[in-house]
């Protein structure tokens, strides 16, 4: 009994004793997986460490080195001779000059350009053109990343660019002059190629001064706080309401969406020519010279009227305005060369859709009025995209960058299309009605171009109270081979009529005259 209970009891123990073995060698396998997690782990977190490092020292590199807030691209441009800028002719529109101390600083020759090439301080930085390619200019960036990377190893690093843009220094010379004393700007742009060739913003401004060094107080405070505002590019940074050149957004979301055709009429017009459209109890009224009958797309267009187009942005909804006003670009986010602030047809504040009130904001949107604001450069995009087929492409002003590593060129590229061919087709009939036409002429004189045929749309802007309104105008020629599209502001000048209807046609004039030959 006892041998028993011995072995009982030692059985016991040496089970235990065992167990414990078995226990070390259990608690053995998982400190062997432990390590092996963390292993993988590791190899996983370095690959993705290596793999972040590679896509924003290759991929994302030039994104690094072009951003103007870039410390190396701030350190060298104390020191570096900036590459020049010059027009589509060669002409110099920046260069660079040195102080008493061999010191470097920039020279603007031309003063009709500086809202595009904005200025290069010692003091007050960057603005403009001067900003958006100072690693260019600078010449620490590189198109190519594996360049780009290699840079840092190099004895002279610094390879500064110069920038050939598309901007034709006669055309935007005349576009200054001829906006005279006003507040106002015009843009230019081939539609095949999305080549700005004029952007003229005034006032305009010294921008010689700001660069200089020992002026650069004097001509910076000349400007900072003044009520003219010279250093706001109008062009792209000012945002107005557009009046009736915003009928032709209207007419691309409506064709666009298919809520009308080009036949489209409304029973309903004629009377409403005479006695208002009542929308939700408000009475919109028509303006003056709108014969009281229905009209088709193109005899609106013609005669501008408020009511036609009225109808079709309620027939075409607040969604598909909204949404056909941004595939023509109203988010601002073209890529341009420049900052381009947002367009809007609404505030978006409204819950109906595209962020409409009600049906009331939308009918007087749908004619450019209620809570509309675009940009100039916008509206030269509407009527480059009519004039290209329905298709927009991006626009830019630098065509070239050349240094030591050779030249780089900025080919055209769409963007997006935004109507088919045909219903851009209707467009452009209209357009062309607006100018061409019997009746449109009345709204438009001065705005064709002699033996050219052209198309366009005048706009008067009401902004309420006593004020002038703006005058616009938008267009393109020839109708029937567009090589180039408009768009004028004048803020407070009056009846589109009055002052940028004929300064459109002049400025087509002379491309047709001078660059296209």
């Amino acid at each position: 009994g006892q041998g028993c209970r011995t072995a009982t009891a030692a059985t016991p123990t040496r089970t235990t004793r065992e167990t414990g073995q078995a226990g070390r060698v259990m608690d053995r396998r998982p400190v062997s997986r432990s390590i092996a997690h963390v292993g993988l782990a590791l190899t996983i977190a370095f690959g993705v460490l290596a793999g972040w490092a590679g896509y924003w020292q290759v991929f994302r590199s030039p994104d690094l080195s072009n951003a103007a807030d870039n410390p190396a691209v701030i350190a060298a441009a104390r020191n570096v001779v900036r590459g020049r800028i010059l027009d589509r002719d060669g002409k110099v529109l920046a260069t660079t000059k040195r102080d008493d101390n061999g010191d470097p600083y920039r020279v603007y020759p031309e003063r009709s350009v500086s809202a595009v090439i904005g200025y290069s301080s010692r003091q007050f930085g960057t603005a403009g053109l001067e900003r958006s390619y100072a690693a260019q200019l600078i010449g620490v960036s590189d198109p190519d990343p594996i360049r780009n990377l290699l840079k840092k190893f190099e004895a002279n690093p610094s390879d500064p660019q110069t920038l050939t843009l598309s901007l034709s220094l006669a055309l935007q010379k005349a576009a200054v002059k001829g906006l005279g004393a006003d507040k106002g700007a015009v843009v230019m742009l081939d539609p095949r190629t999305g080549e700005v060739l004029v952007m003229a913003s005034t006032p305009t401004f010294d921008a010689s001064a700001i660069a200089n060094p020992a002026t650069e107080d004097q001509g910076f405070a000349a400007v900072k706080g003044a009520a003219s505002q010279p250093l706001l590019n109008r062009a792209t940074q000012g945002r107005y309401v557009p009046g009736s050149v915003f009928k032709i957004v209207t007419a691309t979301a409506a064709l666009g969406s298919g809520a009308i055709d080009a036949s489209t009429t409304f029973p309903n017009q004629a009377k409403a020519e005479r006695d208002g459209l009542l929308v939700d109890g408000f009475r919109i009224r028509e303006h003056p010279g709108v014969p009281a009958r229905t009209l088709d797309l193109a005899h609106a267009t013609e005669v501008s009227s408020n009511i036609f187009f009225a109808l079709a942005g309620l027939k075409t909804g607040g969604g598909a305005l909204a949404e056909y006003a941004a595939k023509l670009g109203f988010s601002g986010d073209v890529g341009f060369d420049l900052p381009v602030a947002a367009s809007q047809v609404t505030n978006g504040s409204g819950k109906q859709p595209g962020g409409f009130v009600d049906d009331v904001e939308l009918a007087n949107a749908s004619y450019g009025q209620a809570e509309t604001f675009v940009t100039p450069f916008q509206m030269a995009l509407v009527a480059a995209t009519v004039a290209n087929g329905g298709e927009l492409m991006q626009p830019h002003l630098v065509t070239s960058l050349t240094g030591r590593s050779g030249t780089r060129t900025v080919a055209p590229s769409p963007l997006r299309r935004v109507i088919s061919q045909q219903e851009a087709a209707a467009i452009n009939v209209a357009m062309v009605r607006a100018v061409e036409g019997t009746l449109g002429r009345q709204f438009t004189p001065g705005a064709a171009v002699p033996g050219i045929t052209t198309a366009g749309k005048s706009g008067t802007a009401e902004l309420g109270g006593s004020g002038e309104p703006h005058s616009w105008f938008i267009g393109f020629a020839p109708a029937n081979d567009p090589q180039i599209a408009i768009a004028v502001l004048v803020e407070r000048g009056g009846r589109g009529a009055q002052r940028a209807v004929p300064l459109a046609g002049s400025l087509l004039k002379m491309y047709f005259d001078t660059v296209a030959k």
